[in-house]
């Protein structure tokens, strides 16, 4: 899908641009010098919503095509919640770039809909090397392999396209997959916690609990089904 971007140029202050109604940005890199430049504020937001942080964008500054862009850092009125100021990068087609690219999750895993597991995300993106023509706006991952608790998808077991590595995470972290249900106290505290959590503990918790019930001849039961959200 193709993305535009219309933008001019700006001569004053940020803070009177938004005081003007208007977004304030900057564009820069490709060996180009540093332009700031006006966004016109619901624009943005509707192309951003589309396109993301993974997606190229024709940047057209004053009417005029200047090339691709990604949208490098978008900063936040820390009480509004609402976008400030844009970095915009250049991207040179030519050369090899890195750039994040999300992660969405498909299917279900049986070790959930059969077992009464808890789907755990690790890692919500990746950092990508390609060439610009190359770059995807996200990356899938099926979950239909989760089918018991042993198993787990990996950076390395990620499904690429053509021309795309990943940089980081390493190749031996962990994307997801399916543990022992939680108790409500986990439950909240790995709500709480959203992607930081660590799935190790988080893990072994669960593990001790099925072991204990298990020594003691009882049968561990389903608790509530978590997905974090995706």
């Amino acid at each position: 899908m193709a993305y535009l971007l219309k933008a001019v140029t700006r001569t004053i202050k940020g803070e009177k641009s938004r005081e003007q109604g208007s977004l304030p940005a900057v564009a820069y890199g490709a060996g180009n010098e540093t332009v700031s430049l006006d966004l016109n504020y619901p624009e943005f937001l509707k192309l951003y919503k589309q396109a993301g942080d993974s997606s190229l964008i024709d940047l057209e500054i004053d009417g005029k095509n200047v090339g691709k862009v990604l949208v490098h850092e978008v900063q936040y009125d820390p009480v509004k919640d609402t976008p400030t100021h844009i970095d915009l990068r250049r991207i040179d087609m030519n050369k090899v770039m890195q750039a994040p690219v999300v992660l969405h999750f498909v299917g279900e895993a049986p070790a959930v809909k059969e077992m009464g597991g808890t789907l755990v995300q690790n890692i919500s993106q990746v950092t990508v090397e390609c060439l610009p023509k190359d770059l995807v706006s996200f990356i899938e991952v099926n979950l239909i392999g989760l089918k018991t608790f042993d198993d787990a998808v990996k950076v390395k077991d990620l499904v690429l396209p053509a021309g795309i590595k990943v940089v980081s995470p390493h190749a031996d972290a962990l994307v997801t997959k399916v543990i022992a249900s939680l108790t409500e106290e986990e439950i909240k505290a790995m709500e709480e916690a959203g992607k930081s959590m660590d799935v190790s503990k988080i893990e072994s918790s669960a593990k001790k609990k099925e072991e204990e019930a298990a020594a003691e001849g009882e049968a561990p039961t389903a608790e509530k089904k978590v997905e974090e959200k995706k």
